[in-house]
This record gives C-alpha cells, structure tokens and sequence, in this order.
C-alpha cells in the first residue's frame, strides 16, 4: 500500500481537467463514520477548495442515503456546468430547519463530501472512496450521534450497503483511502482481495 501527502494528491487534482463546466469536482464517498469528512476537509485545506457536504442537508433516517443529492444536483452541479454560480440553504441537525445561504462560486476544485457523491452519473473528475473497519465506523458515528442511535446506524447500514452494491461505487472509485490511517498523509489501499462489503 502507497502512503501518499495531500499536497502530492493536490498537485494532481490541479492537472486533471474541469469535469463540470470550468470546475474540477472531487466526490468523497464511502460509508458512514469512515473518514470521509477528514479527508475531505484535509484535502479542501491544501487546495483552498469548498467542500459541500451531505450533512448540510436533510437525510431522514427512513429515507434512503441517496435522496439529498438532488438538491446537490439542482442548487450546486446544474449552476456551476453552466459557468454560473450554485448555492443552497444549509440545513440545521439540532434546530431540524434550514438556516443560512451557502454560496458556491466557480472556482478551480470543489469537494462533494458524503454517501452517494461518487454515483455513475456525477460530473467527477476525481472519485475518493474512503473505508474502514465496521466497528471503529460504528464508533465514531455514535460518539457523534449518540448511543441511542445505534438501531437508526444498523439500518443506515443496510441501506449504504444496498446501495453501493447497486451503484459500483467502491469498484468505480479512482482511489480507495484507508479511513483509519495517521493523519497528516492518506494510505492507499490495495484493490485486490477487497471485495467493498461492509459489517
């Protein structure tokens, strides 16, 4: 396995080609409580790049881990393809309303953080899978969340697992990120004998 630097793994994003009108979209996927937000956040620092994530918006529990991407696609994506600027209101977990207007400028890189940011059909040009152990996962996301969720996070579960099955999303991924790794530098991890199931 590679270990890698942001600033290395700036360098190259910066080369790729704008895959959404003038802009360079790197999806970070994976599921719940493997990283991807660190990761993300790490990256955006070393690029000075956005990063909209799938917290700033809506995701009930009983709905699938897919729906909030829409509105991804009709305030940000449809926007900046067109060379405009994008936008939506951020969502507020604890007051469960939608509070300040988020701007999304043109800009070389934005960062799509969340599950579902990696599907076939988004305007990529840097696909993140990021992953790691079931349990350390499940960990995190209560830590954040609170025990008493544990049987919404076994559900949640279910459903990323479905629907990463369905969408390839792991297999499609350019790079596959060790969520559990040192901070400060990202490990690579090695395709082979990986089969993306998930505890």
């Amino acid at each position: 396995m590679d270990v890698i630097s942001f600033e290395n793994l700036a360098r190259t994003v910066l080369e790729l080609p704008p895959s959404c009108g003038p802009v360079r979209v790197v999806a970070v996927d994976g599921p719940g409580g493997s990283g991807k937000t660190t990761f993300a956040g790490r990256l955006a620092r070393t690029l000075n790049a956005q990063v909209v994530h799938s917290d700033d918006f809506p995701v009930p529990w009983n709905e699938p881990p897919v729906a909030w991407f829409r509105h991804v696609e009709e305030g940000v994506l449809t926007p900046l393809a067109a060379g405009r600027p994008g936008g939506y209101r951020r969502y507020d977990w604890v007051r469960e309303t939608h509070t300040d207007w988020v701007e999304v400028p043109v800009a070389p890189v934005l960062l799509l953080e969340g599950v579902s940011t990696a599907r076939r059909d988004t305007p990529a040009a840097l696909t993140v899978w990021v992953e790691a152990p079931g349990d350390l996962r499940l960990a995190r996301a209560l830590a954040r969340d609170g025990a008493e969720f544990a049987p919404q996070w076994s559900r949640w579960t279910r459903s990323e697992q479905e629907w990463f099955a369905t969408d390839g999303t792991r297999e499609r991924a350019d790079l596959l990120v060790d969520g559990a790794a040192v901070p400060g530098e990202f490990v690579l991890l090695d395709r082979a004998g990986e089969d993306g199931t998930r505890d």
